[in-house]
């Protein structure tokens, strides 16, 4: 150490922290052999506390405001140094500042799905996003916990660990709350509000606190999604034919995007068939009965009406339609659980498709 150190160690006379970063948790105050001068002014701002450490044990913690370091308010470390009748400078403690403002915006989500089960659509993966707003609620404990006898210390040295706790106690909240899964959206800040009480036990013996938990978004799987879509444009469309001609709408659009692998012939292709079908709808709507016999030819020998055969069914699967399937194959699916009775279903002389379980012909598979 050069003359000028030591000069300038015997000479400290205030001690401060100007925070220059928003992720500073902790900064240690260093000079020349810790000293500090007897009488020197200790200016700690709002958001801040100083914790002064000796030897490994936290003595004594100053709040906001200027304070001269003195015996007289030095209560602890004077017991803890024996200084009953006063010191004399320079006496050596360690300055470790500590911000106790709110950190905010930080993220979390879940890194693999929650699995709950819902009334409606049964066993679910579920992922969540969010963030966190932390701060330190008790600096002794903090400093004794975490900082140790590191130079500072940053809220990215803890956030892991955070995300990781909040993610456990969020699946826990998420799995009791029983919550439907079509209406959680309108339940996001009772939910984090929830998650947030749960996890505050385990976040007092770090000294931290979590002052607020944002659920931004809680999202189903892709394929659930898609599923869901599509069954909400068959209840919005009811007629399975013209869900059906919507269902080539979309083929051609998306055909015709893509010309460079044939789309363009496609969809003409299609278009072409629709409008043979339109043709052949206009000529019978025309012509009602073109093969009917002329005056005076003698009727013909009656036909019989055909064996009436089991009712065939088309199932909803992945929102398209499949099939068709006569009863005794749909047993075997209830059987195998494929078809439930909330699976949409539809037959001939059905105006629009329905449950499973409300078809008469099927409700029976189910009891």
């Amino acid at each position: 150490m050069t003359l000028r150190d030591l000069i300038g160690g015997e000479l400290i006379d205030v001690i401060e922290w100007i925070e220059d970063s928003p992720d500073a948790m902790v900064w240690r105050f260093t000079r020349p052999q810790n000293e500090i001068k007897n009488g020197a002014q200790l200016i700690v701002r709002p958001g801040q506390v100083a914790v002064f450490v000796d030897q490994g044990t936290v003595a004594d913690v100053f709040q906001p405001g200027r304070h001269e370091l003195t015996t007289s308010n030095l209560p602890v470390l004077s017991k803890l140094r024996g200084w009953k009748y006063g010191f004399e400078s320079p006496f050596k403690a360690d300055v470790t500042f500590v911000s106790t403002r709110q950190f905010p915006s930080h993220k979390w989500g879940t890194k693999t799905p929650v699995m709950v089960n819902d009334r409606q659509l049964g066993a679910v993966r579920l992922r969540a996003y969010g963030t966190f707003i932390v701060r330190v609620h008790d600096a002794r404990m903090f400093v004794t916990q975490l900082v140790g006898a590191n130079a500072g210390f940053e809220i990215e040295q803890i956030a892991d660990q955070i995300r990781d706790m909040i993610v456990g106690r969020f699946a826990e909240q998420l799995g009791e709350d029983q919550t439907p899964i079509l209406e959680l959206a309108s339940r996001y800040s009772e939910i984090g509000d929830k998650a947030a009480t749960r996890l505050a036990p385990d976040l007092v013996p770090l000294g931290l606190e979590l002052t607020r938990l944002v659920v931004e978004s809680i999202a189903l799987p892709d394929e659930v999604a898609a599923t869901l879509d599509q069954k909400t444009r068959i209840g919005l469309i009811g007629d399975v034919s013209a869900y059906a001609a919507l269902q080539a709408a979309d083929a051609i659009r998306d055909a015709a995007r893509n010309p460079g692998t044939g789309g363009a012939g496609a969809a003409v292709g299609v278009g072409i068939a629709m409008a043979g079908q339109l043709a052949n709808a206009g000529a019978n709507a025309l012509h009602p009965n073109p093969a009917a016999p002329a005056a005076g030819t003698p009727p013909a020998i009656p036909t019989p009406p055909p064996i009436p055969q089991t009712p065939q069914f088309f199932v909803a699967v992945a929102g398209a339609p499949k099939g068709p399937f006569d009863v005794a194959t749909l047993r075997a699916s209830v059987a195998d659980k494929s078809l439930t009775p909330e699976t949409l279903v539809w037959r001939d002389g059905m105006a629009q498709w329905a449950a499973a379980g409300s078809v008469p012909e099927l409700s029976a598979l189910f009891r």
